[in-house]
């Protein structure tokens, strides 16, 4: 980065070197960036499957039924492997049963119903969504309820459907995964068991299957990794897969690498019977341009795992990660570690370390892994330290060990180890249930929460309180869930977050934050990340009225100005319309004299109304309708740049906005592609007005 020189002769006035400071602290860093597409590192993995051990069944399109032994022991676990032909179905179909144990069935799915499975991702040409998927009939004490679990995959997800496949389903006891041709394309974390019966009778429909196996045990499949660089946008990214999505995200810069954990989401929320049953996965980066897959770092290993937010740091210069076990979601409270945990820390005034091999119970509450080589590499450590199951545990600027405890506890607390010690020094403060995240930045301390709660002070003073930004409208929500904020290199803040869609779970967002000399915090788009685009086309020089524009392409990028005017109300509109009418419309207003802008419902005949900002009960988290307030830079001519993501994945389209180059703010809008644009100036000018496609 180039150093800025700036030589005084004379004494300035005060207001003068505040104008300065604002214009240096808000002026974008001239910092090298690596030019061109952003790519993803990753290993494709093909899994191979020995069946060189004789099936404990087979069935062929000449012996379609058969019979076998019910398993007993460590044999509940099983592999089924069958070849198959598909085609495009009129109804329902059973291709395979295994009578009260497993189904294999292909049916159409409603094009419209994106629930759990979000099949529509893929649609067949004509917009039909065939869909295979297996069903397993689990049994356990714990939950009886807990009866039936599917997998399954939308046909038009492979590039050959109709020819014929392999196709193989196995259930671990912790996974039960479906494969095609050595690929895994769903799957799911059980609770429970098959029961068997003592003879067990299976079937397949010869017209589809060729032939079919069952195993006991399952079959551990062996890896074959061949590693591939594919061209591909981290902003607005989602993992591969049809249900798969980005859940909380922390981050850290270690060593000149920017590391990205992130909760591994399929079925917004709704894998493991609506518990969750989330693991942390992880990307890094040492430019923003190049980003690695690692291995999770957090894998799910039992069925009572449910992992939960938690926040990488360093200590004696190793990294770190913790993280919340949400066994409470699986079994009470009593079959846990949880009351033996807080009876120690009654006793004691201070936690103690929880061993799992040692400890009576199902491990709960904060555990933690460490990475061997300082990348990726991480080992589960098998300790509870504290009762909370979101811990977010940090360094402070002084290098103190200190942890903000959320989900089932509170408060700020401080230890000399990761293992235990841990000592509560303020019990009000911050409330405990958010996610909430500690930075540091110059003269600044920081606390914001996953969805809602945002803190600052002055960093000189430990024993300053924090003030509540969001009750003076400074906050900075714009749409994000739980955001991770991280320095980086050149002394610039990152933002990394999640996106809801239809549901918890989402697209990886990032942001580059931004601080003026009183602490206070706006967003821009992050330069290395944001999409490349064509050639942009021009639309209009100048707009004072309204003006209706065809957009030509699903994605796309709307870069204008706005000048302010002198009239007020002044505001610059821009309604998203679908090709015909206004369903599912979205208006974005920005109120320049109000410093003010707004995601609403759209309509062709009423501006939408008034929408609350966080400050004034309204939901930026939900990233639908909201406002946000108090935006720098609008009270003279100023950029507004918006990027349109659609896609089939997204079932719908991401608006993003930033304004000014101070603010961004971002929604999704459900079943809207957006064809047609209407501007509309009202008291206000919207200048130099130009569009651009999203390679």
């Amino acid at each position: 980065m180039k150093e800025h020189t700036i030589t005084v002769k004379k004494r300035l006035p005060v207001k003068v070197l505040i104008l300065l400071l604002t214009v240096f602290t808000f002026t974008p860093m001239m910092a090298q960036v690596v030019k061109g597409p952003v790519s993803l590192d990753y290993r494709k993995t093909t899994w191979i499957f020995n069946t060189s051990e004789p099936a404990a069944s087979s069935l062929s399109n000449l012996s379609p039924k058969g019979n076998f032994s019910a398993p007993t022991g460590s044999l509940k676990t099983f592999t089924v492997q069958f070849t198959a032909s598909l085609k495009n179905p009129s109804g329902e179909t059973r291709l395979l049963e295994i009578p009260d144990v497993l189904s294999i069935t292909l049916r159409q799915n409603d094009p419209d119903d994106r629930n759990r499975q979000n099949y529509p991702a893929y649609p067949l040409p004509d917009g039909k969504v065939p869909v295979l998927e297996a069903a397993i009939m689990l049994n356990s004490a714990g939950h009886p309820d807990w009866k039936k679990m599917i997998t399954g995959i939308p046909l038009a997800i492979l590039k050959e459907p109709f020819k014929e496949h392999e196709f193989t389903i196995s259930f671990t006891g912790v996974r039960f995964t479906f494969y095609v041709d050595g690929e895994l394309l769903d799957n799911e974390f059980p609770f429970g068991y098959p029961e068997w019966a003592t003879d067990n009778s299976w079937k397949i429909d010869n017209q589809y299957v060729g032939k079919a196996s069952i195993f006991f045990p399952a079959i551990i499949p062996e890896k074959k990794e061949l590693a591939m660089t594919v061209p591909q946008d981290i902003q607005y990214w989602t993992p591969e897969g049809h249900n798969c999505w980005v859940g909380d995200v922390v981050t850290i810069f270690y060593k000149g690498r920017y590391h990205l954990f992130y909760l591994y989401d399929r079925r917004h929320h709704q894998s493991k019977f609506g518990k969750g049953a989330h693991y942390f996965e992880h990307l890094s980066t040492a430019d923003f341009k190049k980003w690695t897959i690692h291995d999770a770092a957090t894998p799910l290993e039992e069925q009572w795992e449910c992992i939960g937010t938690g926040t990488p740091f360093v200590l004696h210069d190793k990294l770190y990660l913790t993280y919340g076990l949400h066994t409470g979601r699986v079994y009470p409270e009593e079959m846990t570690t949880w009351p033996l945990q807080w009876k120690y820390l009654d006793t004691h005034g201070y936690t103690g370390a929880f061993n799992r091999d040692t400890t009576p119970g199902f491990p709960a509450g904060s555990s933690f892994a460490v990475s061997d080589d300082g990348i990726s590499a991480f080992k589960k450590s098998g300790i509870t330290f504290h009762p909370c199951q979101n811990p977010s545990v940090y360094t402070d600027p002084r290098g103190k060990l200190m942890m903000l405890a959320n989900a089932g506890s509170e408060g700020t607390w401080t230890s000399d180890s990761i293992e235990g010690g841990w000592r509560c020094v303020n019990r009000d403060f911050p409330p405990g249930g958010d996610c909430t995240f500690f930075f540091h930045w110059g003269n600044f301390d920081y606390i914001v929460g996953g969805f809602t709660g945002f803190w600052s002070r002055c960093a000189g003073n430990p024993d300053l309180p924090y003030e509540d930004m969001v009750t003076r409208g400074l906050d900075f929500y714009d749409g994000s869930n739980v955001p991770a904020i991280t320095e980086i290199s050149g002394g610039r803040f990152i933002m990394a977050a999640w996106i809801p869609i239809r549901g918890w779970g989402g697209p990886l967002v990032i942001r580059e934050l931004i601080q003026s000399p009183d602490g206070r915090l706006g967003s821009k788009w992050m330069r290395e990340v944001t999409p490349e685009t064509n050639q942009p086309s021009d639309i209009a020089a100048k707009i004072t009225g309204k003006k209706e524009v065809t957009t030509g392409s699903r994605s796309f990028m709307l870069s204008f100005t706005v000048n302010p005017g002198n009239k007020k109300p002044g505001k610059a509109a821009i309604l998203f319309l679908p090709s015909k009418g206004d369903k599912d419309a979205c208006e974005l207003q920005i109120s320049p004299d109000e410093k003010r802008a707004q995601f609403g419902k759209g309509s062709l005949t009423s501006p939408s109304p008034r929408e609350k900002s966080l400050r004034e009960g309204g939901s930026p988290s939900s990233a639908a309708d909201y406002a946000i307030e108090n935006i720098a830079g609008v009270d003279r001519p100023f950029t507004v740049r918006i990027l349109i993501k659609d896609s089939d994945k997204l079932g719908g389209s991401l608006i993003d906005t930033e304004i000014a180059g101070q603010r961004t703010m971002i929604s999704y809008r459900p079943d809207l592609t957006v064809r047609n644009m209407v501007f509309k100036a009202e008291g206000a000018e919207i200048t130099n007005v130009t569009i651009a496609e999203v390679k």
